[in-house]
Order: structure tokens, then C-alpha cells, then sequence
């Protein structure tokens, strides 16, 4: 009953071969992640697609194989944007993830390919992937210790005035690119707590950065031995670009480490890769602290991969007081921090396959996350971005979106997210080049343009679950192999508006088990559009869609919702809507309470999902993020303690 409920994979979109029957072609193993791993199988022939891939795991050791959600069979969709000249048809074949596994462990992993019209080839895997762990300084390493220019004390040796010195051996003036004393693979540079300021206008800056004020780091440590950048731990250490481009250059570097810093007054605080040129690799940024920077971390190469992004606090320069977006009256007007016409961009921005993205804590960019908007994926997996996950992450007053998967190719993951305060949309799909993206467990509040999922540019392969939206989904644009299990939406009277969309290319789609609160004194609430079986439409007319009033109007009529049920407020313990009047408004996380009443008609009211919800405590899973009896996941840096993070 389960894979039935949970996904329709097998609903007609036609491959490229009449073929009925399934030729099993190449697997492959992502890279993996902290607690999940990623799997694609190329497949030849299902045109009726009606094969499946049942996916099973167990530590290595244990006796007993668990269940892990079915690999989504993917292939045929069309992604394109004209505008852009992208046009893109996903290959055949099939991906998935394990989710919510332990760090540095090992797994067996049995895949399983079927087809009532019969398969071919290897249908069979059984691979063993172990988790990745934290990266961590080398314990064996050297330990270099740095110490601002005004610092007079005692120094532990050996010492250096600049982290530059430590790094290179660098000199000053024309001597700051002589390089003949280089930290090795394994050496930990301690920052003692002080002011570094670059000088960038003096020829002879103490911080060995003349003229352009940036840091180029290109050593190349190993996953073993990286090279740690660290603070000693003795006080505040604030690297302070004194308003240049970019403060850190790591784009030629492998396995760098970067812990406790305060990054500031800067366009771009790490630059780690530009498109086709070069790109870091096993970068880590972790318990830091970027200021009054336009953008945090930031690689657009392909061949970037596993970098661990946690724990960090990301403060941007864009407005504080108001909710302004990038249309409009407010937009381009001048405010407290000068215009608002982009003056902070993303604070993190990847592609590249392996990245976690976790525990952040972001406010007053344009946008939180993103993946590259790079057009279309390269053929090698190693370059695609793929084995993603942005975790945990808290969000407050982006002029965007929060979290943007433009450029996800393959099993990205985005858990357990909280957002507050989006001018445009939240979690952001535009597009996906086959998925699934998976968007599990994520919180959404005051997003006024009614685009809680901004699915766009015809993304294909979205898995949505467990997620608990204060406001509407009601973009008008086709996507393809959409599904939605176990939600809850929850309209705000917003005026003129319905509480849901679907927006369906294709048959391949489904919705179910999810919980609505209608908007009131509007007519028509759930707006639908799917073409006939057989059939693909990626640009329906007006008279395409169908609106209905009542969810069992829609239910009749669609086939979908049969275990979806209708809502209100009374199903949160102490929870109001945002005005729907007051799209510049600003709310708190620490004045929303998002869990669920025990009373209330969303509780048991949701179908299992393996490695999703198995651990729900009552007769089945609760619908929205929050179980009823579980601990709420942590938001952001769990370093930080203060509420509200962004002051």
C-alpha cells in the first residue's frame, strides 16, 4: 500500500523507446554526505514506465535490512526556459536517496530493479557507502600561531604578524607573492584574538594584501591532513577587509579548514570558484561569524565538491525594517543601509556535487542558499550538482527566496529548514534537471507573494513532505513528476486567492495526505492542472486549469487527496497568520509557535514514509514539520544561544 500512497511513478510520460521492457545500464554512487546518501541507474526501454527500484539498508554488521523510500524513476521530463535558450530532456533512469543516516559509517545498500514486462541487465546492486564525517584539524599537524600587528604580549612560537606570513612566508610590498617558507598539508594556523584589518592602500600592509585587499589561498591540504585556519580561542578574531571585493580567494585550494572567524566589511567574504575556470575542494567553513558582506561563500565551478558549511552566522546589508523585494516602490528607494538595489546577494552559493549546507543562521540578503542557476548539468556526475543537503538552516528577511535549488541535478536534500519573511518565494525550484530535490520538514512564514514553492522553468522530479506552510502555493506553471505527501498549508484570508495549486506537466504526479486551511470568502481555493494520460503540456491555456471551492469538489473530480483532509488555525497550539495586508512587515521566530495542538485534526493524520517519519508517535505520522512528542530540530548555529540571532 505504501508505494502506491506514496509516489504514482509509474503514470505515462513517454520515453524514447517503445520499449515496455527494462534494460538495467549504469549505477552510480553519489558522493556522500554527513547522513544521507544518493543513487542513480540509467535505464533503457519502460516506456510504459511502470518499473520500480525498491531500495533496502542496514549498518554493516547488523542482521536486519530496513526499508528506504523507492528510487523515483525519472527520464523524458522537459526542462527549458526560452529566454535563456535552456532546453533539457532528462535522461532515463531512475535516483533516489537514504536519508537520515549516522556520520562516518558504514552501509550496505541492496537496490532492487523490477518490471512486469521483464529486465535485463545487472537488476540487482548491493554496494557498501560509508558516511562522511566532519572535518576536523589534523591532530598530528604543526600548530602556527598569528597575532594581529598591535598585539605587544607574550607569543607562542612559532609566530607570525598576519595570517599570510603563517600561510606563505609572504613579505610586503612587491614581496607579498614570494612564497618560499608554505604551510603543509596537516598544519593548523591559530588566530589569537585581534583586529586584522587590511591595509590595502598601504604598499606596505601588515596584512600583505596591497592594493586589492584579497587573500589568494591555493595550497592543496588532503581529507586527512587538511589546513586549519582557527581561532585560538582567546578572544574575538575579526578579519576585516576594509571594504574590498573579496576578502578570501580559495577557488586553487583542496581541504582547507576555516573555524571561529569573524568576516567582515567586504563584497564577497570566501570566493571558492568561478564557472570553468577552477574551484575548491573538501572546503569547510564552520562557527563563523560573516558582517556587512554581500556575499558569504561563494563557487559556481562544477568540479567544486564536498564542501561542509555549518554553524556559521550570515548578517547581510540589505534592509532590516521592512520587507522590501526587488519589485516595486520600495525597491529602489535609499534606506538605513543605502540602496536596495542588491546590496547584499546570496550567503551561500555552491554547485558541484557532495555539499552540506547546514545549521546556518542567515538575515538581510537577497537571497539564503542557492545552487547555481548553470543551465544545463554536464554529462559527468562528478560535475553536476548532486548529493546536496541544506539542513537545519535559519532564515529571517531575505528579498527573495530563502533556499534556491536553480541548478539541482540529482537527490538534493532540503530538510528541516526554517524561513521567516521572503519578499518573493521560499523554497525554490527553478529548475531541477530530473531530481528528485527533496523538501522535507521545512518551515515557511510570511512569504506575501503566495509562492511558497517557487517551481519554475519547468522543474522535473520534486518530492515534497512534511513541511508546514503559513500561506498559499498558487504559481501557475508547470512542473513534471511532482509529488506531495503529509503537509500542511494554511492560507492567511489573503484576498483574491485560493490556498493550493498543482501545476502538472504530465500524469506522472500525485498529492495526497496533505492538510489545507481555505482562505476566506474566495471561491475558488484548489486550482489543478494535469494533462490527459499519455500526454505532456508544459504550457496550458487559462482554460486548461480547473478550480474548485471545496477540497472533496477537487477530490471527486482529480482522483488526488483521497486521505487529504481540511484545516484551520485550531490545529496549531498558539499560532496566528501574517497580515495579508502587510507585504513589508517583519516577524520573529522566537514569537511563532509552529507545533502542533494534540487536539487538533492534523495529528495521525499523515501515511509513513521509511527514513522520513518512521519514528512518529502516535497510530501514524502528524501532517507539517513538527511530530507531535518529537524534540524540534535545531535552526541554525548551535554555538548560539542569543534570540533573535539577527540584531
Amino acid at each position: 500500500m505504501l508505494q502506491h500512497a506514496l509516489i504514482a511513478l509509474c503514470l505515462a510520460v513517454p520515453g524514447a523507446s517503445a520499449d515496455n521492457s527494462t534494460a538495467a545500464g549504469k549505477f552510480t554512487v553519489e558522493h556522500p554526505t554527513l547522513h544521507n546518501l544518493g543513487f542513480e541507474w540509467a535505464i533503457i526501454g519502460d516506456a510504459n514506465r511502470n518499473a520500480t527500484v525498491a531500495a533496502s539498508f542496514r549498518k554493516v554488521g547488523d542482521p536486519e535490512w530496513r526499508e528506504a523510500l523507492p528510487l523515483l524513476r525519472i527520464g523524458g521530463e522537459r526542462v527549458y526556459r526560452v529566454r535563456e535558450n535552456l532546453d533539457y530532456t532528462v535522461p532515463d533512469g531512475f535516483a533516489g536517496s537514504i536519508l537520515n543516516l549516522e556520520p562516518g559509517t558504514e552501509y550496505e545498500c541492496r537496490f532492487e530493479l523490477a518490471d512486469p514486462e521483464g529486465t535485463s541487465g545487472e537488476s540487482s546492486h548491493t554496494v557498501t557507502v560509508k558516511t562522511r564525517s566532519e572535518p576536523q584539524p589534523f591532530a598530528g599537524g604543526r600548530v602556527l600561531h598569528v597575532y594581529s600587528p598591535e598585539y605587544d604580549g607574550e607569543r607562542l612560537e612559532p609566530s607570525f604578524t598576519s595570517l599570510l606570513q603563517a600561510y606563505y612566508g609572504a613579505g610586503l610590498g612587491d614581496w607579498s607573492v614570494v612564497w618560499e617558507r608554505r604551510a603543509q598539508p596537516g598544519d593548523t594556523i591559530l588566530m589569537h584574538a585581534g583586529l586584522y584589518q587590511s591595509e590595502r592602500r598601504n604598499y606596505v600592509d601588515p596584512q600583505m594584501t596591497p592594493f586589492d585587499g584579497t587573500m589568494s589561498l591555493t595550497l592543496k591540504g588532503t581529507a586527512e591532513k587538511p589546513i586549519t585556519i582557527k581561532a585560538a580561542g582567546d578572544g574575538e578574531v575579526v578579519i576585516d577587509g576594509d571594504g574590498n571585493h573579496r576578502l578570501f580567494d580559495v577557488m586553487a585550494s583542496h581541504h582547507h579548514i576555516f573555524d571561529g572567524l569573524t568576516i567582515r566589511n567586504t563584497d564577497v567574504g570566501i570566493f571558492a570558484g568561478q564557472k570553468e575556470v577552477l574551484g575548491a575542494v573538501g572546503l569547510t567553513v564552520k562557527n563563523c561569524r560573516f558582517e556587512n558582506v554581500g556575499f558569504g561563500v561563494w563557487t559556481e565551478y562544477a568540479g567544486s565538491s564536498d564542501f561542509y558549511i555549518a554553524d556559521n552566522l550570515f548578517l547581510g546589508r540589505d534592509d532590516r525594517f521592512r520587507l522590501i523585494g526587488w519589485t516595486g516602490p520600495l525597491w529602489a528607494s535609499a534606506g538605513p543601509y543605502g540602496s536596495h538595489q542588491l546590496t547584499s546577494y546570496y550567503a551561500i552559493k555552491v554547485y558541484g556535487p557532495g555539499h552540506v549546507i547546514a545549521n546556518n543562521a542567515i538575515a538581510y540578503f537577497h537571497d539564503g542558499i542557492g545552487i547555481s542557476t548553470y543551465g544545463t548539468p554536464p554529462d559527468d556526475p562528478e560535475l553536476q550538482a548532486s548529493s546536496i543537503d541544506i539542513c537545519n538552516n535559519d532564515f529571517h528577511m531575505l528579498n527573495d527566496d530563502f533556499v534556491e535549488t536553480d541548478g539541482a541535478a540529482h537527490n538534493v536534500r532540503v530538510l528541516n529548514n526554517r524561513g521567516i519573511n521572503a519578499a518573493h518565494g521560499g523554497y525554490s525550484a527553478q529548475p531541477a534537471f530530473g531530481g528528485p530535490v527533496y523538501f522535507i520538514g521545512n518551515l515557511l512564514y510570511h512569504v506575501p507573494s503566495g509562492v511558497a514553492f517557487k517551481f519554475s522553468a519547468k522543474p522535473a522530479g520534486l518530492l515534497v513532505f512534511h513541511n508546514t506552510i503559513i500561506g498559499e502555493q498558487t504559481l501557475r506553471e508547470p512542473s513534471s513528476n511532482m509529488h506531495f505527501r503529509n503537509n500542511l498549508f494554511l492560507g492567511r484570508d489573503t484576498p483574491d486567492r485560493g490556498i493550493m495549486t498543482w501545476g502538472n506537466a504530465s500524469a506522472a504526479c500525485s498529492s495526497d495526505y496533505n492538510g489545507y486551511r481555505p482562505n476566506s470568502g474566495v471561491a475558488g481555493q484548489y486550482v489543478w492542472f494535469r494533462p490527459p494520460a499519455g500526454s505532456i503540456n508544459y504550457e496550458p491555456q487559462e482554460s486548461d486549469w480547473q478550480t474548485f471551492a471545496t477540497l472533496d469538489e477537487f477530490r471527486t473530480a482529480t482522483g488526488q487527496e483521497a486521505h487529504g483532509i481540511e484545516v484551520d488555525f485550531d490545529c496549531l497550539e498558539n499560532l496566528m497568520p501574517p497580515d495579508p495586508n502587510g507585504r513589508h512587515a517583519v516577524y520573529h521566530a522566537m514569537d511563532l509557535n509552529f507545533r502542533l495542538n494534540p487536539s487538533g485534526k492534523a495529528v495521525d493524520a499523515g501515511v509513513p514514509l521509511p527514513t522520513v517519519n518512521e519514528n512518529y508517535t502516535g497510530s501514524a505520522p502528524d501532517l507539517g514539520a513538527l511530530e507531535i512528542g518529537q524534540a524540534q530540530p535545531t535552526y541554525g548555529p548551535r554555538w548560539l544561544k542569543a534570540q533573535p540571532f539577527y540584531r
